[in-house]
């Protein structure tokens, strides 16, 4: 994150402020965080936010870097990654459709979709923090699922964006068309099982 990081100054608060702003933008997305919301959140000025990021979408780079980390950790630490690849896919095909479908997730899409032609580096910023940390620790799982014998794959990273897309059947469209961010369980478990089922036939060894 080469522009993010010239441009972020680090004091004795950045810590806070980025709290404070992982909390609003959970909560809000992109769009509808305002910075006055995120100072109080914090509990800092306005001064003081401006001073360690000079605007919105850099902090908000900042978050999205961080929680994407935090829950591809998170993931990997809470799913049993020697279960059957039936559990480990469901487990993290629910994972991926929850995120797109968070008004955070939904803020990183419109982000990039609005900003990503004016500044050049947000694209490969925003590709490294998600999709590309997403893809790499899903890939890392089936390397060891295919160690195991539990899976036949010989092009891994192929594998795990294939997986991706197919957890976005159908629904991911409609979220970032913005006709739909609320869906049943039962939508949901369609897609899941979708596309653990097309994966499994496709790499599955049992």
């Amino acid at each position: 994150m080469a522009q993010t990081a010239a441009t972020i100054r680090r004091g004795r608060k950045f810590d806070q402020v980025l709290e404070g702003a992982r909390a609003v933008f959970l909560s809000l997305g992109y769009d509808a965080a305002g910075v006055d919301e995120i100072a109080r959140r914090a509990g800092v000025s306005k001064a003081t936010l401006y001073s360690y990021f000079p605007d919105k979408r850099l902090l908000f780079l900042e978050v999205m870097r961080l929680e994407c980390a935090r829950q591809a950790d998170e993931a990997m630490a809470q799913i049993d990654l020697t279960a059957p690849p039936d559990t480990v896919l469901r487990q993290g095909a629910r994972r991926i459709v929850e995120f797109y479908c968070s008004e955070f997730g939904r803020g990183v899409a419109r982000l990039h979709a609005a900003d990503s032609d004016r500044f050049p580096d947000l694209g490969r910023e925003v590709y490294a923090a998600g999709p590309a940390l997403a893809r790499a620790r899903i890939g890392t799982y089936l390397s060891a699922a295919c160690a195991r014998g539990q899976l036949a794959i010989d092009d891994i990273p192929l594998a795990a964006d294939q997986f991706v897309k197919l957890c976005e059947a159908d629904l991911h469209d409609r979220v970032t068309c913005g006709l739909q961010s609320r869906f049943t369980e039962a939508e949901i478990a369609r897609v899941i099982d979708g596309a653990v089922a097309m994966f499994l036939a496709r790499y599955g060894t049992g």
